[in-house]
């Protein structure tokens, strides 16, 4: 017999003879599955940093970087040989006019020099960008 409460997925039922313990009813469908151990990606690197060993994901970064490292390689050999063959195509004497004057100067030597002040230009164009569009500072709580 159960008592007049609402029912709940654990709803007490009155005992039929008198002294004996009240017993517990559960709704099936409310019952929680049992709790299984995760398998999610970050529980199996956090079990495998425990071993000492190396999980996939280390393993692809890993591998990633040292495959970006030997393209880096690569393309800087690349560019060497470029250099090198830029050079020795262009060894002729070409006048450079300035505002006041005019000077004969080699043709490697004027477009090494070209490339390095670009580059020195590009690279204070890129602090000064990034300088004037940098994120504004947080103030210390500390400080008034």
């Amino acid at each position: 017999m159960r008592s007049s409460t609402p029912s709940t997925p654990s709803t007490p039922v009155s005992a039929t003879a008198p002294g004996t313990a009240a017993e517990t009813v559960r709704d099936s469908a409310s019952d929680p599955p049992p709790q299984a151990a995760p398998n999610t990606a970050r529980a199996r690197e956090a079990g495998a940093a425990a071993n000492g060993t190396e999980t996939r994901g280390e393993h692809f970064r890993r591998k990633a970087l040292r495959g970006r490292l030997h393209g880096y390689a690569i393309a800087a050999v690349a560019l060497v040989a470029v250099l090198i063959a830029l050079a020795a195509s262009n060894t002729g004497q070409v006048n450079v006019h300035w505002l006041i004057g005019s000077s004969r100067v080699s043709l490697v030597w004027l477009v090494l020099a070209a490339a390095i002040l670009g580059w020195a230009l590009g690279l204070m164009a890129s602090a000064r960008f990034h300088w004037r569009t940098r994120a504004p500072r947080r103030r210390s709580q500390g400080r008034s």
